[in-house]
């Protein structure tokens, strides 16, 4: 069971969360200043990147709406993986072209998951992506994610029977409840960013280590068993 941690803001953190189990680590690049949390500059991104090494599969989460600046970004960052998740979608012919830029590089398209429809907006995802985040979907948030919230697993669950690419399972999972989402969803992985995180006045500050500790245990655990 993969476990994947967002949104890192420093290189000690990054480092923090993979000792505690985390496979893959997640940044969102954007303005301080901005709609996403926990967002940071490109710079900040090089650092943790280079920090992370080889120790963990580094994950650039695009809030991009352009394709030539999100081909460019992630040129300049070298992640392992490309997520999408804001108001640009992928098609075969941008994987075409991010393949012949960056064939090391996987593209994560993510599906808001909000009802039956999102099964079919899966499948088609799947026809190009090499894997899917299947997440929540918020009204205070621009495209999809960090909303904190769970959705209808059940949905997913009929989403990773249905497609033939890696499923990861995020929206509201925290030590608490990702046992349960496992057994219901049976993922690929797991991914989690509000309920392992700091917060005051309901902003996202920083990771919470022990919670990410135990987000990772007990993801593993459940799925050994």
């Amino acid at each position: 069971m993969i476990t994947q941690i967002y949104s890192i803001q420093t290189a000690k953190e990054a480092i923090d969360c993979i000792h505690a189990g985390a496979d893959r680590i997640g940044l969102l690049v954007g303005p301080k200043d901005g709609p996403f949390p926990c967002a940071i500059s490109e710079e900040t991104a090089l650092e943790i990147f280079y920090a992370i090494g080889d120790k963990a599969v580094k994950v650039l989460i695009s809030v991009q709406d352009n394709e030539e600046d999100i081909i460019a970004q992630t040129k300049k960052l070298q992640p392992d993986v490309l997520h999408l998740c804001a108001n640009f979608e992928g098609n075969p012919e941008f994987r075409k072209r991010l393949y012949e830029c960056l064939p090391q590089v996987k593209l994560m398209e993510a599906v808001g998951v909000t009802g039956e429809e999102s099964i079919n907006d899966a499948i088609k995802k799947s026809e190009y992506a090499d894997l899917l985040i299947l997440d929540s979907v918020s009204t205070t948030v621009p495209g999809v994610g960090a909303a904190g919230v769970t959705h209808d697993w059940s949905i997913d669950r009929e989403i990773v029977n249905r497609v033939p690419i890696p499923v990861i399972l995020a929206g509201g999972l925290g030590p608490d409840n990702v046992e349960e989402a496992i057994r219901a969803v049976n993922p690929f992985g797991v991914d989690s960013l509000t309920k392992t995180s700091v917060k005051e006045n309901g902003k996202l500050l920083h990771k919470d280590i022990e919670l990410v500790r135990q987000f990772c245990e007990r993801a593993k655990h459940v799925a050994q068993n």
